[in-house]
């Protein structure tokens, strides 16, 4: 697969086993996440990376890593797709890492055949990615935990709507951009 995986997390315990599943994903490269620049020089070279969240204790210390991948000034790093392995279907972790932008959360069973299929679904396909003062991610306005109406009037009244098409050889392409008014 011409895309990178950067694992978000420690090097030992989830972060090393999420490190050795990704690298049976077929990745071109799977390195440890070591901040935006990298990543960034990273995508001159596969137009596509993954970031993928080792589970950890509390959820909300990812919050400064989602931020700075989700409101990156590069097109390819803030599109890029956000995905946390949670060890355990919980509700209150999977609302939060909706919440900071994350396109997915996988729970176990973290099979190589179950986690492909799901990360193929990042590519090829338009997405709708929404923006507003505080998130900037994946349309969640079917799940009870996306930001709604109130989120975009409180502060404001305007968001952005962006339809994207991830595609692994010339990276992330915005089909359409369109600022609404709430309100």
């Amino acid at each position: 697969m011409k895309a990178s995986a950067y694992v978000v997390g420690p090097v030992d315990g989830p972060g090393a086993a999420l490190t050795d599943l990704a690298r049976r994903l077929d990745f071109a490269s799977v390195l440890p996440y070591g901040g935006i620049a990298q990543a960034e020089a990273q995508s001159a070279i596969t137009p596509v990376c993954y970031f993928l969240f080792a589970a950890v204790e509390d959820v909300g210390s990812l919050h400064a890593t989602a931020n700075a991948i989700r409101f990156c000034p590069s097109r390819r790093i803030r599109f890029s797709p956000l995905i946390y392995f949670s060890e355990s279907p919980s509700v209150e972790a999977i609302t939060r890492c909706i919440a900071m932008g994350f396109d997915d959360v996988i729970t176990m069973p973290f099979t190589t055949l179950r986690i492909r299929e799901r990360i193929s679904r990042q590519v090829g396909h338009n997405l709708v990615y929404y923006e507003t003062a505080g998130y900037f991610g994946p349309d969640r306005r079917d799940r009870g935990t996306a930001p709604g109406p109130a989120a975009q009037t409180r502060l404001g009244g305007q968001f952005r709507r962006l339809e994207i098409v991830r595609n692994l050889m010339t990276g992330i392409n915005v089909v359409r951009d369109e600022l609404h008014m709430a309100g």
